[in-house]
């Protein structure tokens, strides 16, 4: 067999359990997997040694804020800082791009905005905002993987807040494609925590008092209840709130079909740790309390949440009113994209997770959700060769000198982490190499056709 490329190594993270061997590449998909390193191939060669071979890292929600706000991220460097951290496919969210990808004029400048600038593969959402409901079979048929709503102002004045029959069309229309509504699940009422931010805008513990757990479960018996009533597809983003956990079990049990995914900041941090000012840490939903995140890593572990993405989030400092350390007027966003895989490695290894419950939070169920089973998230014979080598033992600082992302503003500066990429492969080209990027445009554009 006449192949481009050999990967070599004795721990490679198979749908079967760890194992040695030689992945075969060609054409940039998996040509077979041999389970013997002793083979003579005639070609390129690259040995992973003990590092952990795996599927690449897929995150299903980046704002990547191109056209229009490229000065808060943009596609090279969103791109360039996931192929450094072991991330090879993402997926865009329609906002907080200038303008919304709420139709399909907007969404042909995104696509156009990508010419020259993936570095890994990346897919595209749809918007929901209230009366583009004549626009959203259209987006469907062009190829978003589904569509996003907002419940709360989502803090971009083009992307409304959608209102419970503007939802209602949205899951009627997802369920004829097949396909998700991915829902920010806050319904925002008056409470007496909005004065007391107002009175201590610098004050962590009054922003988290500010947004409650109530207004995330509110939201979340709403589209429950939506879900049952049409049918259609209910993706929960960035599940914050514990007691939500077991309104979304009874909804599971009852055959409801609903998914959720939580962010690596709401697993790796607590409250109680974060310093009054430090705006970096401000999202929303915000991070909650220890007691809070811990039963959310037990609904991770027993499969109420599907899966984990970041939800990055970046924008310069001045939005992040960093010199202030207002949290009231502070945008509200994580960045994280280059250390999804370390932050919830380190994480998990603290509580005794293995590397393969963490492969199948961040490939297998990401690819399953995003219907693209059939072609990533394993190593597997006819797979596209989406692949990273990296040392789970290792231990990095992150630093800014080292981060790609457009701001180096990351709650995650000065934290030492587990995992170390050391190769990534993005269509069986090596992108990535001991930290230095190589062979950039290596990434696709991801187009639904489902």
């Amino acid at each position: 067999m006449k192949i481009d490329c050999a990967i070599v190594g004795s721990n490679l993270l198979l749908p079967e359990g760890p194992a040695s061997g030689i992945i075969l590449i060609k054409k940039g998909k998996i040509a077979d997997v041999l389970h013997s390193l002793d083979y003579a191939i005639d070609t390129i060669v690259e040995d992973a040694g003990n590092n952990l071979v795996m599927a690449g890292v897929i995150d299903p929600h980046v704002h990547i804020n191109e056209p229009g706000r490229t000065d808060w991220e943009g596609f090279d460097t969103a791109t360039k800082a996931a192929a450094s951290g072991g991330i090879t496919t993402l997926v865009d969210m329609p906002l907080n791009s200038s303008p919304v990808t709420t139709s399909c004029k907007n969404f042909d400048l995104k696509l156009k905005a990508t010419a020259n600038k993936l570095h890994v593969n990346c897919g595209f959402w749809g918007g929901v905002v209230p009366g583009n409901a004549n626009e959203l079979e259209a987006l469907l048929e062009s190829g978003v993987f589904g569509l996003k709503a907002f419940l709360t102002h989502s803090g971009i004045d083009e992307f409304p807040n959608s209102l419970k029959e503007d939802l209602r069309k949205a899951l009627l229309i997802v369920r004829k494609y097949n396909k998700p509504l991915l829902v920010h699940c806050e319904l925002d009422e008056w409470h007496e925590g909005l004065e007391l931010l107002d009175a201590n805008p610098r004050s962590y513990q009054a922003y988290l008092k500010s947004r409650p757990r109530s207004w995330e479960d509110k939201a979340i018996a709403m589209m429950i209840e939506l879900c049952r009533e049409t049918e259609g597809h209910v993706h929960i983003v960035h599940l914050s709130s514990s007691d939500s956990i077991d309104q979304i079990k009874a909804a599971r049990k009852e055959g409801i079909p609903i998914t959720v995914e939580t962010g690596q900041h709401y697993l790796f941090f607590n409250a109680e740790d974060i310093a009054d000012g430090d705006t970096r840490f401000k999202c929303a939903p915000p991070i909650r309390e220890k007691e809070n995140n811990d039963l959310l890593w037990e609904a991770l572990h027993d499969g109420t949440i599907d899966f984990i993405a970041t939800d990055h989030s970046p924008a310069p400092a001045e939005l992040k009113e960093i010199e202030s350390g207002n949290f009231k007027k502070a945008w509200g966003g994580i960045a994280g994209l280059q250390f999804a895989l370390p932050v919830a490695w380190t994480a998990a290894r603290s509580r005794g997770f293995k590397t393969e419950q963490v492969a199948k939070w961040l490939s297998v169920n990401p690819s399953k959700f995003l219907q693209l089973d059939s072609s990533k998230g394993k190593i597997q014979k006819g797979y596209d060769a989406d692949l990273i080598a990296w040392n789970p033992d290792r231990k990095f600082k992150v630093e800014a000198k080292n981060i790609y992302h457009r701001h180096k503003i990351t709650p995650y500066e000065g934290r030492e982490l587990y995992g170390v990429v050391e190769q990534t492969f993005v269509n069986g080209i090596k992108v990535v190499d001991q930290g230095k990027l190589l062979n950039l445009n290596a990434g696709k554009r991801l187009l639904s056709r489902g």
